[in-house]
Order: structure tokens, then C-alpha cells, then sequence
């Protein structure tokens, strides 16, 4: 733990090119686009706004008391330990799979569910200490982790236009559209896009946590003009809070069930951890990926210091999560916005952890900032990572079409893993089948048939039912 005096030289601040007030102002708006984590993930886990599913979830107050929690130790965990400002909290689409895929379609208890959670972290934490995580991370070649950048940019903007209600899921044979162009929220998002890109374009410092910090200012004035008017679906959102303190609910921490091989069978439970352990491997190597090439972190050989320990903290981040009930922990792809910035050090994650930290305490006032509000950030981070398309020999079709696999599969699908797979396959396929299969470190192979099992799980389970 660094002293007040030596933090300077802790996280090589002068080394980096960076400062403290730089790296605080990093934190805030890598917080500030995270911060939606501490109410979705309760309302996922509490299965809110579904009827069927209403008394079957998690209660919501413990859940955000623990999404707090883990976010803000391992955040700060993260920034001490790897010093890169790479920021953790329970991640999308994981907590989804714990909630709709464990409990809702399995059947499972919480308790069971979580327990699913934390032996999926102790198989990663393994596969860390081992150095086979490192290993393969740095035998993927350098086009797909410049295409894994690419398409988590594309997928952080496709989050921001869902978010903000611009785009929306449609009623008819297309799976999405143009959202009603009407109400306060997507009038907020508008007016705060275009203050951002006026902000951007002048090259103002720090335009991104202005733009945020703005356009919550403006949607709380019009929130106040035109309450009649079709509002923001977040309770809170846009508004000046009733309370400003509410006492954190640890009620439902330390609850793990290992019943879940009885009730599961233990085939389908060992596939039901190796798809969650999968998914949670491949989200976190997209986005060091992408971060750290964004920041400059990765070397000419396409390799990032002390990854070791990013993975560590990250693995142990699952087990931690699990253990506390508030699903898998991982490095957030919102942490590009802080780099985006200028954060360039650990700095800038210890700041977010601290934040998170002081939400848990301080929740209402965290739910003030609308979801129009952060959209705006997340495009433009998007727009920042997609910049590394031109580095990717688009003239090579062996290299160049997995890429765009990656690219493609990755804002379509709504997940970070499936890209990679996606691409992984297909560039083992293309390899073999221009006899240049020697060339293909056996990693990518061993990866590529363990992602051929993960697309085909539904068909195993169903044959086994």
C-alpha cells in the first residue's frame, strides 16, 4: 500500500505522462459510466419489471449494498496491484446468465447459482497461476487483438445507443430499430451528444466528463419543466434525490449452496460452469485487449506488461463476486473512458473504487445521472477504439476476414465472447485450409474447439435431457 508522499512514484505518474488531477478526472468519468451497474444490476438480479418471474430474485437493496462493495475493492484491488486503470464491477451479460439462464430456466437457488459463480472464478484463478491464461492472451496474433478492439468499440456504441433509447428492440421481423423519437429522455440524450461533440471538437479537456456532468444538469431542469412528459424509466433519474445517505444492506453476503451438483446433475453443472468460465475468460481479454492498445499499454510484440496480474485480480474478482452474491466481477470495457481522458495509471481505478465505495453509501445520489447522459461518452469511446480499424491489412483476406468476424459477431450478438470465438474459428479454418496450419500456435487450436463446444452447449444439454 503506497504512503500519501509516494504516490507520485507508485503508479509512475511523470513516467506516464500523466498527473493526479488528470487521473482523478479519469476516475470520475470512467465512474460516471459505470455507475449504471449499481441499479441494473439489481434490477437484473432482482428480475425487476418481470411478472413471472416477481419474489424470485435477489432482494434489491443487499444487491446493490454488494454491488458496491466488490466493485469498489477490486477497482482499487486492480489499481494497486497491476497499476493500469482498468476498473471491475459485476459484469453485464454474466449477471444476466446467472439470473435468466441459472435460476429462472435451470432452476437453480441463489445460493446455488452464486456457488456456480465462485468455483467458475477458482478455475480461472487456476488457470492464472499456471500462466495459461497469460500464455494464450499473448498468442493471439495481432490483427485479431486489433479486431477485438474494434468490435468492443462497435459494442460499447451499440450499448450507448440502446441505453439511451435511440435505438430500441422491434416489434416487427427486425431485431432492432429507430426508437419514438419523442419524450424528455432521448431530447436529454440528444442535446447532451451534441453538447460532447461541440466539447470534443474544441478539444476541451476532460469534454467527456463535462458532457456527462452537463447534460445531467440539463435533464434535471427539463425533468423539473415538464414532469408530464414522458420520463426517464430509472426511479431517481434526472432528479434531485429525497435522501442523501442510505445505510448499506449486507444481508445476503457469504450465502454458497454446493447443492447445485445434486439438483443439476453433474454434467450439466460442469457445463454450466465451463460456459460461464468461457464467457467470463474471453470478456476480460477482449477488453484488456482494447483498453490497453487504446492506452498504449501493449508492446511492439503485441504483449502487456505485468498481465499476470490484471488476470489475478480479475480471476479473484469472480470468486469474490460469487462469494458476495453479486454475480462475476470482471474488468469493465467503460474503463476505455477514463483512458480517453488521459488516465493512464492505476490512479484512475483506485479513484473509481473509492467512488464506489462512497455509492454504496451514497446511492441515491449516484441514481441522479440518467442512462441519456452516459450514452453520449459511450459512443464517443467507441468512435476513439474504432480509430484502430486502419491498422488491421484489410488487403490480406487471411487475416482480414477473421477480423471482421470478430468485428461483426461481437455488437450483433450483444457479447464480447462470442466475437472472439467467432473469430478465433475462422481464422484457424482459413489457416488450415491454405496449408498453413503449422503456423498456428496450438493455444488458438485448443481455444478454437473449446468455442465449438461453447456454441454447441444448447444442442449437448438438449441431447442429455
Amino acid at each position: 500500500m503506497p504512503q500519501p508522499g509516494s504516490l507520485l512514484d507508485y503508479f509512475e505518474l511523470r513516467q506516464r505522462g500523466t498527473d493526479a488531477r488528470t487521473e482523478v478526472r479519469a476516475g470520475l468519468a470512467t465512474f460516471m459510466v459505470m455507475a449504471y451497474i449499481i441499479f441494473v444490476n439489481p434490477s437484473v438480479l432482482g428480475f425487476s419489471g418481470i411478472d413471472a418471474l416477481a419474489g424470485k430474485g435477489l432482494p434489491f437493496a443487499p444487491t446493490l449494498t454488494v454491488t458496491c462493495l466488490t466493485a469498489g475493492l477490486l477497482s482499487i484491488a486492480m489499481g494497486l496491484y497491476s497499476k493500469y486503470p482498468l476498473a471491475m464491477a459485476p459484469g453485464m451479460g454474466l449477471n444476466a446468465f446467472v439470473a435468466f439462464d441459472l435460476v429462472a430456466h435451470r432452476g437453480l437457488t441463489w445460493p446455488q447459482a452464486m456457488t456456480v459463480v465462485f468455483l467458475e472464478g477458482v478455475i480461472i484463478t487456476i488457470l492464472v497461476l499456471t500462466r495459461f491464461r497469460e500464455t494464450l492472451m499473448n498468442a493471439v496474433p495481432m490483427t485479431l487483438k486489433r479486431s477485438i478492439s474494434v468490435g468492443i468499440g462497435l459494442f460499447i456504441a451499440f450499448i450507448g445507443l440502446f441505453t439511451s433509447g435511440f435505438v430500441v428492440k422491434a416489434q416487427g421481423p427486425l431485431p432492432v430499430a429507430l426508437g419514438p423519437m419523442q419524450g424528455l429522455p432521448i431530447t436529454v440524450f440528444v442535446i447532451g451528444l451534441l453538447l460532447t461533440l461541440g466539447l470534443l471538437a474544441r478539444r476541451v479537456r476532460g469534454a467527456l466528463l463535462l458532457g456527462i456532468l452537463g447534460t445531467t444538469v440539463i435533464a434535471i431542469v427539463l425533468n423539473g419543466l415538464f414532469a408530464g412528459w414522458k420520463g426517464f424509466a430509472t426511479p431517481g433519474a434526472a432528479q434531485l434525490p429525497q435522501a442523501i445517505v442510505q445505510l448499506p444492506d449486507f444481508s445476503t453476503f457469504g450465502r454458497l449452496d454446493f447443492g447445485l451438483f445434486a439438483r443439476l446433475g453433474v454434467l450439466a453443472a460442469v457445463l454450466a460452469i465451463f460456459s460461464m468460465m468461457l464467457s467470463d475468460f474471453f470478456d476480460t481479454m477482449g477488453t484488456v485487449i482494447g483498453v490497453g492498445e487504446k492506452a498504449g499499454f501493449v508492446d511492439r510484440n503485441g504483449r502487456i506488461p505485468r498481465l499476470n496480474r490484471v488476470l489475478l485480480v480479475d480471476s479473484v474478482g469472480a470468486m469474490v463476486g460469487g462469494y458476495a452474491n453479486a454475480s462475476t466481477n470482471t474488468t469493465y470495457i467503460e474503463s476505455a473512458a477514463g483512458v480517453a481522458e488521459g488516465g493512464r495509471t492505476g490512479l484512475t481505478a483506485v479513484v473509481v473504487g473509492v467512488l464506489f465505495l462512497l455509492a454504496m453509501w451514497f446511492a441515491p445520489l449516484a441514481g441522479v445521472i440518467p442512462a441519456q447522459a452516459t450514452a453520449p461518452a459511450l459512443i464517443l469511446v467507441g468512435f476513439y477504439m474504432m480509430t484502430l480499424a486502419r491498422e488491421i491489412p484489410w488487403d490480406d483476406v487471411e487475416e482480414a476476414l477473421p477480423a471482421f468476424m470478430t468485428m461483426l459477431v461481437m455488437p450483433f450478438t450483444w457479447s464480447i465472447s462470442n466475437g472472439i470465438g467467432a473469430g478465433f474459428i475462422t481464422y484457424v479454418v482459413i489457416k488450415l485450409a491454405m496449408g498453413k496450419g503449422g503456423a498456428v500456435h496450438w493455444m488458438l487450436y485448443l481455444t478454437s474447439l473449446a468455442f465449438a463446444v461453447y456454441f454447441l452447449v444448447p444442442l449437448i444439454e438438449t441431447s442429455t435431457r
